[in-house]
């Protein structure tokens, strides 16, 4: 296992790990988080084998709302949302475009998708194809990593390279909201649910 600064250099490095196959630990917004290229059907089992994730659908971060668009359907309160909200710690279960692996989506044709706005893993989507893997680095059911130490301590010999970016800001996970059907709030974290009623119900 590789741990590096979370430079340009360096996030390029990571990038060409992720475009071949690779798994990378990166901090974002909300908690470090660990990623890989949604296409890439190898790398994708290997996150679930190596955080023990049971099966549940993994999320997805992007650099900017055109790589949003690119992968799922963005209907008037989804937009309404990204325009306040994004980038940032909120993640919305949104109809996919695409056919992934299927332990991607579950079988359920929805992706849970955000813009990050953190400098590093945006960087490190846009030049990854726009969009990566990002699920939280940690063995599931145990605290995620708020820093890129802790992190290697749970995937030591198990990922490419750690991108170390410093402690994270904030221990809250994204909020989570489902606006494939009737909107539905999955997880609170950074985003509370008044912010979101406020939303809903000036729609």
């Amino acid at each position: 296992m590789i741990m590096l600064e979370a430079n340009e250099k360096n996030i390029e490095t990571a990038s060409n790990i992720i475009l071949n196959g690779g798994i990378v630990i990166y901090p974002t917004e909300t908690v470090y988080g660990i990623g890989c290229d949604p296409s890439n059907a190898n790398a994708v089992k290997k996150i679930y084998m190596i955080k023990g994730r049971e099966k549940k659908p993994l999320p997805l971060i992007s650099a900017d709302i055109e790589s949003v668009q690119n992968l799922v359907v963005m209907n008037t309160i989804a937009m309404k949302f990204a325009e306040i909200f994004w980038p940032g710690p909120l993640m919305m279960i949104l109809p996919s475009k695409v056919e992934f692996n299927e332990l991607v989506s579950q079988g359920t044709n929805t992706l849970g998708i955000r813009v990050t706005s953190h400098p590093v893993a945006n960087k490190l989507a846009k030049l990854s194809g726009g969009s990566i893997i990002s699920t939280s680095a940690n063995i599931s059911g145990q605290k995620p990593a708020l820093s890129a130490q802790e992190a290697s301590k749970y995937f030591e010999n198990d990922v490419d390279l750690i991108l170390d970016g410093g402690v994270s800001e904030s221990n809250q996970p994204s909020t989570i909201i489902d606006l494939s059907n009737k909107p539905t709030i999955l997880r609170l974290g950074s985003i509370t649910k008044e912010q979101i009623d406020n939303i809903l119900d000036n729609l």
